[in-house]
């Protein structure tokens, strides 16, 4: 072998180390944080379904400035009081920090419950869909006289056109689901109880197809309905308030929702 020969060689050996080398130190760029409540939220289309928002609160909002940096995807009941009166819609109680959206529930110094509703969608305030996939990751403190009503809620405002509730539960309790009768929406059309309780953090999905009403906890089936499915269009609405009984004035404590994702079908 000649000397020109062993020095191409030698050349050829330290290219390649050198390129080991490269390859060992470049690992890429740094995997994304962790999701605050241990799930990602879900981006792009899935099998079926079009996705058409994904909100995954990454700006924050302080006390009453929702909904603020939202506001082209959120709105939410403010000025009012809720279902069974004991307490007040209001902003105040909404902030938005490190990733979630937060509801500080709790009683105001004259002595009214803070309950909070925030609203989203996908181009227009109030108005909804007609079928769709609704998934919000989200856990609560156990807060006696608090609960949600987490609700497809008709565009008309017309009751007799059915309410679809899932979760909706007492926060001390357990997450259950509801499918109102149209046409008579104060009787129960349907319902399930999962057994499971609002303190961990937990995805819950509302599939609405014609026909066909499902709900779904963690990815696990609760409960399908193919009677009594709206056909009409509907919007989300994330109700958090009082229960029958309103809760003792010195409850306190939080709702977070990580995200949420709105789809309609493909």
């Amino acid at each position: 072998m000649s000397r020109r020969t062993r020095a191409t060689l030698a050349v050829g050996v330290v290219a390649v180390v050198g390129l080991t080398t490269v390859l060992v130190v470049d690992r890429g760029p740094a995997p994304p944080p962790p999701s605050p409540s241990g799930e990602y939220m879900p981006v792009g289309d899935l099998p079926g379904w079009h996705q058409v928002l994904a909100e995954d609160f990454l700006t924050d909002a302080a006390p009453g400035e929702f909904p603020g940096p939202y506001a082209d995807h959120w709105t939410s009941y403010d000025g009012f009081p809720d279902t069974f009166g004991h307490a007040d819609y209001t902003n105040d109680i909404i902030t938005v920090r490190n990733g979630v959206l937060d509801e500080y529930l709790h009683t105001n110094a004259e002595g009214r419950a803070q309950a909070a509703a925030p609203v989203p969608y996908v181009s227009e305030k109030w108005a909804g869909q007609t079928y769709g996939r609704f998934s919000v990751r989200f856990r609560a403190d156990p807060l006696q006289g608090f609960g949600t009503g987490w609700l497809l809620w008709p565009d008309s405002d017309k009751w007799d056109e059915g309410e679809m509730d899932f979760p909706e539960g007492r926060l001390d309790g357990q997450i259950s689901g509801y499918n109102h009768c149209i046409g008579n929406p104060r009787k129960i059309c349907g319902q399930v109880h999962t057994g499971v309780t609002y303190t961990d953090w937990h995805t819950a999905t509302i599939e609405w197809l014609p026909g066909k009403l499902s709900y779904y906890l963690d990815g696990a089936l609760m409960e399908s309905y193919t009677d009594n499915v709206p056909d009409t269009p509907f919007h989300w609405v994330l109700q958090t308030g009082t229960r029958a009984v309103a809760p003792d004035p010195d409850v306190a404590g939080h709702v977070e929702i990580d995200w949420v994702a709105i789809y309609t079908p493909a």
